[in-house]
């Protein structure tokens, strides 16, 4: 159903794709939005190394949240900092591509566990956390993303 990576010498293992997944804080969730069209936005993201899946937080309601009431399939990119090898000048970047289904999270408990996760990759601040959660919980949405299919990339830039 999916493609294989054309440039398949290039591929990383998928260790090395959770680990970028896992020190990463944000990427582009694309999904099909009105009439058809990609509709692709910056996101912060958790991975849970415990169900394999990725979570994200937004608005309660706008273009995301109708685009997945109306279709589930997505993907989500992200790509890591790089590294330049001594005396190079061009930069080697790993790139993670999933392709999956997302779901709105309607459990409370949850949502409280995954924006307590999102915030621990910013800031180990609880009283901000506290803060935060009393003020604005109310009007989140978690989101759910089910990975299907993962492949990840170094490509040089050069």
């Amino acid at each position: 159903m999916f493609r294989e990576m054309r440039r398949f010498k290039q591929q990383v293992s998928e260790a090395e794709c959770i680990e970028i997944l896992k020190s990463t804080k944000r990427g582009v969730l694309s999904v099909i939005g009105d009439d058809g069209y990609p509709y692709g936005m910056p996101i912060n993201h958790y991975y849970c190394e415990a169900d394999g899946k990725l979570y994200f937080h937004g608005a309660k309601a706008g273009h995301k949240i109708d685009a997945i009431k109306a279709c589930n399939k997505a993907s989500y990119c992200v790509y890591n900092d790089g590294f330049r090898k001594e005396g190079d000048w061009a930069l080697n970047i790993t790139s993670v591509i999933i392709f999956g289904r997302i779901h709105l999270v309607e459990d409370d408990e949850v949502a409280l566990r995954i924006c307590s996760e999102l915030t621990k990759k910013f800031t180990d601040d609880q009283e901000y956390l506290d803060k935060e959660i009393k003020n604005s919980f109310r009007n989140v949405q978690c989101l759910e993303f089910v990975p299907e299919h993962m492949t990840g990339k170094l490509v040089n830039e050069s």
